[in-house]
């Protein structure tokens, strides 16, 4: 990474364990790429789309990772709230270009989700700060290139 970043970590809280599970991951990665980073929590998945065009008001970060974690359960509640912030996220990365690293976890039960939370596992919460900084970068070279 060439210049310096500040990123903002979206933690949404419905399952503590596997959002802080998470939130550690996301921010090893971060920290060993060198990147400043912040951290706001929300209630749950639903409300990281407003959280981050909150926060992009702000100025202050040049990319963000949604972090939380959605478990099936016995009503369709559990695919409203997949699509419903899914499509927030991906509306927010393609009207205002931002830099997004996507790490709310969709699964059938707490096994699975553990599984891909663990840093000892799929550590999926650094996937995520990875893939923001990815972005990020493919972002300022597009940006840089001559016209």
């Amino acid at each position: 990474m060439a210049e310096p970043v500040h990123i903002l970590i979206a933690q949404a809280r419905f399952y503590e364990d596997i959002a802080d599970e998470l939130l550690k991951g996301a921010r090893a990665a971060l920290e060993a790429a060198g990147a400043s980073h912040e951290t706001v929590a929300v209630p749950g998945a639903y409300e990281l789309p407003a959280a981050l065009r909150m926060a992009m008001g702000s100025g202050r970060f040049d990319g963000y990772v949604a972090l939380g974690c959605v478990i099936r359960g016995e009503t369709s509640h559990y695919d409203y709230v997949c699509g419903e912030s899914a499509r927030g996220l991906m509306d927010l990365c393609t009207r205002h270009g931002i830099a997004l690293g996507y790490g709310i976890l969709t699964t059938e039960n707490r096994e699975q989700a553990w599984a891909r939370a663990s840093r000892a596992d799929k550590d999926k919460g650094a996937v995520a700060a990875r893939a923001c900084l990815e972005m990020l970068a493919l972002r300022r070279a597009f940006n840089d290139a001559p016209d």
